[in-house]
């Protein structure tokens, strides 16, 4: 069966997805953007099918689901799916830099910042985040113990941030730094509870969450602002990102960045680099802590391969199963959940009228469980990640990154991260979550666990 048309000039009329009901006002707004928003569409998934209609007030937007409809939005016609209203309270925050601009500035800006995020580069900076693992290695070894339960999310967050300081930066992340993180944060949770709110506050308004986040935005743009100007004045050559950055040319142009727009891409990494990471370590950990048997098996590969000593990138190769159980991760828990885009023009998508103007969401989270693709998708296999079972899987069922042109620039760094980091921790320590406890996905900025993953920090 065909999943995708793209004659807009059919005579016949095209039908109208199913959905749910909704209020003859708001329609589906309050169920689709509240707290709940993932149970939601995963509901309206099992019941309606791969395209669900949702009313958001006076506009359609369309849950498409199967991995045609990825490929679609995604790829085959991503110029009629540009990013568009959906990133708008992303934008008041980060700019137009790569993640939020689109046309020639964001071709342009692809081309810059591409060299140093290529598969072989990336690994340049593999000494500096095995420094900053060390750091928190070092730093468990003060209080790790069974029966004291701290929140992984926090700590994976202070070590991205810290992988973050020490590749883009080129220093360790001091007092400055974690203060100009902590305002970050507070800007990425006023983002997400937006996200979440049926009804907002204009920016320009003197509430006191607005009062909040004008300061925290003052305190990261003027962070940026003195590291940016602390690099320009450094004459020696410098191998961190911000260096690389500065010293880039477009081919086309024989340009750099202006001061702005370097700090709206320092401000999008800074972003990217820590949260979705964080998130995506974070929700391994709890997956090793319910699945012992996988535990297990990892434990056998790195102590295999490392002997006790720290990883390097020549032992990424002999740490196989490692990955598998990393994709796997990404597969149940994507730390970009779900990728919106609005319709420029009228298009049919299986049959289903998607009308111009309108918002059509593709979700990794929801397209990484379908049964046609994955044999039991609740479970976690890592194996099914295996050259011998990834053979033949369609390519579009599994976009942790994204797809097409607009996959995420940073997925080589990322991985590379997540592969180091859990080996290192790994031979040093078991993560055990609290009993009892279960962990509920939320959809905000990035899929973060709603109250945070306490586990303990035992040594193996």
């Amino acid at each position: 069966m065909d999943h995708t048309d793209s004659n807009r000039r059919l005579t016949a009329k095209p039908a109208m997805a199913p959905g749910p009901p909704g209020s003859p006002i708001f329609g589906n707004l309050r169920d689709s953007t509240g707290a709940g928003r993932l149970e939601y569409f995963v509901q309206a998934w099992h019941r309606y099918g791969d395209i669900v209609r949702f009313q958001m007030g006076p506009m359609p937007m369309h849950l498409l689901v199967h991995p045609e409809h990825v490929r679609h939005v995604l790829v085959s016609h991503a110029a009629n799916y540009p990013k568009g209203r959906g990133y708008d309270r992303l934008r008041v925050f980060l700019g137009t830099g790569l993640f939020t601009s689109e046309g020639e500035l964001w071709r342009r800006q692809r081309r810059l910042m591409q060299p140093p995020f290529r598969p072989q580069d990336v690994l340049a900076f593999a000494e500096d985040i095995i420094a900053a693992i060390s750091g928190l290695l070092k730093r468990w070894e003060m209080w790790a113990r069974p029966g004291v339960y701290v929140d992984i999310n926090e700590e994976m967050m202070r070590l991205a941030m810290n992988i973050i300081g020490q590749t883009m930066f080129g220093f360790s992340v001091g007092e400055e730094a974690r203060d100009a993180a902590r305002a970050f944060n507070d800007m990425l949770q006023f983002v997400g509870k937006r996200s979440t709110s049926l009804f907002e506050f204009p920016l320009s308004w003197p509430t006191p969450s607005n009062r909040r986040v004008h300061e925290a935005m003052r305190a990261v743009n003027a962070f940026m602002e003195r590291i940016i100007t602390a690099r320009r004045n450094q004459p020696q050559a410098q191998r961190d990102l911000l260096s690389i950055l500065l010293r880039a040319r477009d081919e086309e142009s024989g340009e750099g960045m202006d001061e702005q727009q370097l700090r709206y891409e320092v401000l999008t990494i800074f972003f990217a680099g820590h949260e979705t990471t964080a998130q995506l370590l974070t929700w391994t950990w709890y997956l090793l802590s319910t699945h012992p048997h996988v535990r297990a098996r990892l434990e056998e590969e790195v102590d295999r391969v490392l002997a006790g000593r720290p990883p390097t990138v020549s032992d990424l190769p002999k740490l196989p199963f490692t990955r598998m159980v990393i994709d796997e991760a990404l597969r149940l828990y994507p730390p970009v959940w779900g990728y919106v885009r609005d319709a420029r023009d009228d298009d049919i998508i299986d049959g289903y009228h998607i009308p111009g103007g309108s918002m059509v969401i593709v979700t990794p989270y929801i397209t990484h469980r379908h049964p046609d693709f994955w044999h039991n998708p609740e479970a976690f296999e890592p194996e099914r990640f295996s050259p011998e079972r990834s053979q033949g899987r369609h390519r579009y069922s599994y976009f942790p990154f994204g797809a097409g042109q607009r996959i995420c620039l940073g997925n080589n760094f990322a991985l590379l991260e997540a592969h180091l980091v859990i080996a290192a921790v790994a031979q040093l320590y078991r993560l055990n979550v609290r009993p009892g406890y279960r962990p509920i996905p939320q959809a905000v900025t990035s899929l973060r666990p709603h109250a945070g993953m306490p586990m303990s920090i035992e040594r193996r």
